[in-house]
């Protein structure tokens, strides 16, 4: 009754034909909310739209009565309620409707680290021509969504150790801020093995000049995991893996202060907290029944 009241209050006093559940309805900047729509008859849902951005809805990866959009809010989002917009079918006809998120600024800290100069500021051409050619590579592969699921279980973390750095902390190195931190760190001396944090495709095996050695895990509907300053690779393009399996050993390749794994995530091309992700999936989406 409570979801109900909830939701004739957000559509303006007009009740939806149908019962949305939002889960996470006040995210802070970074990270990601889920929005689970029931089966109904004569409805076909079409899309969300969000900061300007649509999201596709997909079926529920383990309940065939529900399907769910998954919304990814930037980093850079600033504290506002903000509208998201369901577009779908009834019959034949395109309706919308539209509720409310409230982003919420976190409180990130600020984190000081001293690398090597060239690792800040590369001056050389060919350093620069390679930098942008492996952004666009890694854009266009995060704006890629794969338009299944290989999601059937709940994720694990891709290696048991202490987090030496969290997700969101301002980057200043050598005295210069450079965006803030995409992923979460986890301490791991080099040679570390390091496991698929659930079962995928891997999109993508390369030594880059900031990530290092670098895998990535597509697994499905717009859903990607990264694992970075690898030393070493156990998988190859194209791969099917499966939850746990070891892609790789922990390094301290790319622009690092010392030996680590730096876990990321991304969906539909937006980066996201990862753990607040895969927490947010596994207790919502994946929970085992």
């Amino acid at each position: 009754m409570k979801k109900i009241l909830l939701l004739f209050l957000l559509f303006g006093g007009v009740l939806c034909a149908f019962p949305v559940t939002v889960v996470h309805q006040k995210p802070l900047n970074g990270e990601s909310t889920l929005v689970i729509f029931p089966k109904e008859q004569g409805i076909t849902y079409s899309y969300v739209r969000f900061a300007k951005q649509k999201f596709p809805v997909f079926q529920h990866p383990l309940n065939l009565d529900e399907y769910y959009a998954l919304i990814p809010v930037s980093y850079y989002a600033k504290a506002a309620k903000k509208p998201l917009t369901i577009y779908y079918k009834e019959g034949k006809k395109l309706k919308s409707k539209e509720l409310f998120i409230e982003v919420l600024q976190g409180a990130y800290e600020k984190e000081r680290i001293h690398v090597s100069g060239k690792k800040v500021n590369p001056k050389s051409p060919k350093v620069k021509k390679r930098t942008a050619k492996e952004y666009s590579a890694a854009m266009k592969l995060y704006h890629t969504v794969t338009p299944k699921s290989y999601l059937h279980r709940p994720f694990i973390l891709p290696l048991q150790s202490k987090i030496t750095s969290d997700f969101g902390k301002a980057r200043i190195y050598n005295g210069s801020l450079k965006g803030y931190h995409s992923g979460t760190d986890f301490r791991a001396k080099v040679g570390t093995p390091v496991v698929a944090a659930n079962d995928g495709r891997v999109a993508f095996v390369q030594n880059r000049f900031y990530s290092g050695g670098t895998v990535i895990i597509d697994h499905g509907e717009g859903i990607y995991t990264c694992y970075f300053h690898l030393s070493h690779f156990d998988v190859k393009k194209g791969e099917m893996i499966q939850r746990g399996e070891k892609i790789g050993l922990s390094g301290k390749s790319g622009r690092v202060t010392g030996p680590h794994l730096h876990f990321a995530a991304r969906v539909d091309g937006v980066q996201v907290n990862p753990l607040q992700l895969i927490k947010l999936l596994n207790e919502n989406l994946l929970k085992e029944q």
